[in-house]
């Protein structure tokens, strides 16, 4: 049975190039994510893989992200799922500030420790903790039994919602997470065995 579930994070945002917090705020994508969400269609579908479902965030930038990669897979017509469970972690105080800005105000080591801690939140915001604790759920309840069932399944979202997804299945910790990036645009093919354990994984690169 083919389980196959693809994550791929959204291309480059307005605000992504602006070094700014983003979180649950709204920008759209650059001309260079446009085509990062395209190049990431343009390899899947070199690897021959179609979909059954889709799932988003609520946010503009995922959801492009998706409809540029079906675009180029020829699935406009594909059954989407948005819901804010897959929505960037939220930044709260920090959101539509500058980093550069932001470190001078808190300090260059409460900004990362807001950054980069596993439990520690950002004034007002969530912490990665907390993204895990809202993301997981969904994840458990609305897409892995697709995936289990055979149905082949793309998430596009964000590089923290991802990251709660991608530390249950390569096993990471709350120690070794924090520091592991997603690349803008840049797939990743899991497919798993009947247990919801991971058979093979290949990241699309360039």
């Amino acid at each position: 049975m083919d389980r196959t579930l693809v994550l791929v994070r959204h291309g480059q945002s307005d605000w992504n190039l602006k070094n700014l917090f983003t979180g649950w705020k709204d920008p759209d994508l650059t001309p260079k994510g446009v085509e990062e969400a395209k190049a990431a269609g343009q390899r899947l579908k070199a690897m021959g893989l179609t979909f059954d479902i889709a799932f988003t965030s609520a946010l503009t930038r995922a959801q492009n992200t998706l409809k540029l990669v079906l675009d180029e897979l020829g699935q406009t017509g594909l059954q989407t799922i948005a819901d804010q469970a897959l929505n960037e972690r939220d930044y709260g105080d920090l959101s539509g500030l500058n980093k550069d800005d932001a470190r001078k105000k808190w300090g260059e080591d409460q900004v990362h420790v807001w950054r980069r801690s596993y439990d520690v939140a950002p004034p007002g915001g969530e912490s990665l903790k907390d993204t895990v604790a809202r993301v997981l759920p969904y994840y458990c309840q609305q897409i892995l039994p697709r995936v289990l069932r055979g149905e082949r399944v793309i998430v596009a979202a964000h590089g923290n919602s991802l990251r709660a997804l991608v530390m249950v299945l390569d096993n990471l910790t709350p120690q070794t997470i924090p520091s592991m990036e997603l690349e803008t645009g840049v797939p990743l093919v899991y497919r798993l065995k009947a247990d919801a354990t991971v058979e093979s994984k290949k990241v699309l690169h360039a």
